[in-house]
């Protein structure tokens, strides 16, 4: 598969931008388990033309992240040119543009996935952005609006005229938000389009290797993007492909493993804020998805959520290793609601 110029291989796995979770040290181990493509957490199109620090911020880009996407949202084309060329000169190696984010706070001002209430900006935007940078461009986007307004396939080739190199559809609409389960049919329907020639890469509800194969058996898709089934477990992504490849399950982590996993994430986390209660409040959404299906655990979690300094968090680590010893982390029937 390539976007441009860039080769990503057969089947790259894609880690899904989001919000106060896709920064850097997240990032990193993600790519550490074998995510092939990152997503910075998406920038607002204002912000950036505003030249707002904390959200320029988020576009910092480190070695290991490559090949990385800055995404852009907004509802406004002019500005969405403005952040294009903004985020261009972070020198990503594409852009992507969010037509999917189901978020009240961005549908209320006419972006993320309230621009599929009109499919012709959507080209006209796309067009022009992708006109105005020299890099790749490629768009995620969503079924549709409701459960009556399913118009992915009309918006695919609407999209790939505009001139976008790539496609990430999540199996939902936007009512739907996360509820329910994402249908893979639909996604399958634009792979299958005679008329689609750019790559499209399927996206939702992949909580864990299996269920990624059904998946790209049933669609044929290019390439996968796991976001919500990462937070707690970067190395789904080893398990993806080990499974892919082998047809074999890789044994679940140990309690250790996981601890170690998370004072690595911890460590960088503040190492990047350079600021432990920053670092450590970042890692919070983090902790509360490691560690799921052990018994009796609600008190070290609770500890974990609300601890304030390094030192608190490290104890509660060696404690959840001195209680649970090597009993292995089951991630098997997690649910991603």
């Amino acid at each position: 598969m390539k976007i441009g110029n860039i080769d990503l291989g057969e089947m790259p796995l894609f880690l899904a931008p989001m919000e106060d979770v896709t920064y850097k040290s997240f990032r990193y181990m993600c790519k550490k388990y074998g995510a092939d493509v990152m997503y910075t957490e998406f920038v607002s199109s204002e912000a950036l033309i505003r030249d707002i620090q904390k959200t320029k911020q988020k576009m910092t880009l480190f070695d290991f992240d490559r090949p990385v996407a800055i995404q852009i949202y907004g509802h406004n084309i002019d500005s969405m040119v403005g952040a294009a060329k903004v985020a261009e000169e972070s020198q990503p190696d594409f852009i992507d543009i969010n037509y999917g984010c189901p978020m009240k706070k961005i549908i209320r001002h006419g972006a993320g996935a309230a621009m599929l209430l009109d499919p012709e900006k959507m080209q006209r935007m796309t067009e022009t952005v992708v006109n105005a940078v020299k890099i790749p461009v490629t768009a995620k986007t969503r079924l549709g609006w409701d459960e009556n307004s399913k118009i992915i396939v009309e918006v695919a080739e609407r999209l790939q005229d505009a001139g976008i190199a790539a496609l990430a559809i999540h199996g939902r609409t936007r009512s739907q938000i996360y509820s329910g389960e994402a249908d893979w049919s639909l996604i399958a329907e634009v792979k299958n389009n005679p008329r689609m020639k750019i790559p499209i890469i399927g996206n939702g509800d992949i909580n864990g290797p299996e269920k990624a194969k059904i998946f790209l058996d049933q669609t044929g898709v290019d390439a996968l993007m796991i976001g919500r089934g990462s937070i707690g477990r970067p190395w789904i992504f080893s398990e993806v492909k080990h499974y892919l490849k082998t047809g074999e399950l890789l044994p679940p982590p140990t309690v250790a493993d996981v601890a170690q996993n998370v004072r690595d994430q911890l460590n960088m986390s503040v190492e990047w804020k350079d600021n432990v209660r920053s670092g450590i409040l970042m890692m919070r959404r983090h902790f509360a998805r490691y560690f799921p299906t052990l018994t009796n655990f609600r008190e070290h979690r609770i500890r974990l959520l609300q601890a304030e300094t390094m030192e608190n968090v490290l104890e509660e680590l060696r404690q959840i290793v001195e209680t649970y010893g090597e009993h292995r982390v089951d991630y098997s029937n997690i649910s991603l609601k």
